[in-house]
């Protein structure tokens, strides 16, 4: 019994390690490894505006692709046969925020308050993820990839939401909004006692994180083209 225990022990762990190196393989090949957007800092920051949308859009993608691991994993493992998928409709603390659904509507959308639009959302997400990658320690026998993702995702948005700063500054004249954002109140229910309300709403707010971060790594694709590309893309 003993035996079988390390056995699998030293395969989980195995995993685990392939797991992390695949994805820092993916940073590295994706161009996402450095910490800041701008290495010299919001002040001094060299890079033109062309480079600071190549590395805005490589990390969103990366948030959304990880955004989606960690959706995809925890369904897996906590709601299948529970119904969630149909309470989440329509449920996410950002739907305030009215935002294009798809590509082409962003495209009707002044390129000033697309950059505002997406500020506002990156911002919402802010307070969310930090209690995510905290509360996500308290699920029962919750498996290390989801908690890894649950730290990186709060550590990457935070770093676009920086870039985004800089790009708008760069764009924008005048003074860059800094009040567009939905609080978030949803603490209480990632602390439940009762585990399927409790799980439901982990599920929610991954479900919500999965949409948002993919309709910020569409606004960027359609801002880059615009903007850097004159929309010959």
């Amino acid at each position: 019994m003993y035996a079988k225990w390390t056995l699998d022990g030293v395969y989980k762990s195995g995993l685990l390690l392939v797991t992390l190196l695949v994805s820092h393989m993916l940073l590295t090949k994706e161009g996402v490894t450095s910490l800041p957007i701008c290495p010299n800092g919001s002040v001094n920051c060299q890079l033109s505006l062309e480079e600071l949308f190549d590395r805005a859009v490589k990390l969103s993608h990366y948030i959304h692709f990880l955004s989606s691991e960690i959706f995809n994993e925890f369904d897996e493992r906590y709601a299948q046969g529970r119904g969630f998928i149909a309470k989440a409709v329509n449920s996410c603390h950002t739907a305030s925020l009215t935002t294009p659904e798809d590509k082409e509507q962003a495209q009707q959308i002044h390129h000033e308050d697309l950059l505002n639009l997406i500020l506002g959302v990156l911002r919402s997400w802010n307070d969310p993820l930090v209690h995510l990658a905290s509360e996500v320690q308290r699920i029962k026998e919750a498996p290390e990839t989801i908690l890894w993702k649950a730290v990186e995702i709060e550590e990457q948005n935070k770093r676009l939401l920086e870039g985004m700063e800089k790009i708008v500054g760069r764009v924008q004249s005048g003074v860059v909004e800094n009040d567009i954002y939905t609080p978030w109140d949803g603490l209480p229910s990632l602390q439940l006692a009762d585990e399927d309300s409790r799980l439901f709403a982990f599920y929610n707010l991954l479900h919500c994180l999965r949409r948002d971060s993919h309709k910020i790594d569409n606004y960027l694709k359609v801002l880059k083209c615009r903007l850097i590309h004159d929309n010959n893309c």
